[in-house]
């Protein structure tokens, strides 16, 4: 059985809180099955988007990165799938230091 949109949502920002890097919910998208885009904002400017990805030749699903570059550009990416998704779920995260904990156990 697989998490709730919503529960995982919770989950990871309570990681985050819990290193002090801020996190916020852009857009609330289906509580038990919408899809989630992470913001990772470096606040120079410069952002990353990552979505999670299934892959087909292992039946994993991972986190790669959909768009990234100057952060109005990432911006525009993200209207675009808005657009596409009311669904989906949209997390901002503002580190400096790049930290988003994607690749960690529990939210890999």
């Amino acid at each position: 059985m697989r998490l709730t949109a919503d529960i995982w949502v919770a989950a990871y920002l309570t990681r985050l809180r819990l290193i002090d890097v801020p996190a916020f919910i852009v857009q609330r998208g289906d509580s038990t099955a919408g899809a989630v885009l992470i913001k990772l904002n470096t606040l120079d400017g410069k952002a990353c988007c990552y979505q999670r990805s299934f892959d087909l030749m292992t039946g994993d699903r991972k986190w790669v990165v959909l768009v990234e570059g100057d952060e109005a550009e990432v911006d525009v990416s993200v209207a675009k799938q808005r657009s596409f998704d009311p669904d989906l779920w949209v997390i901002e995260v503002e580190d400096r230091l790049g930290r988003h904990l994607l690749d960690e156990p529990g939210l890999d």
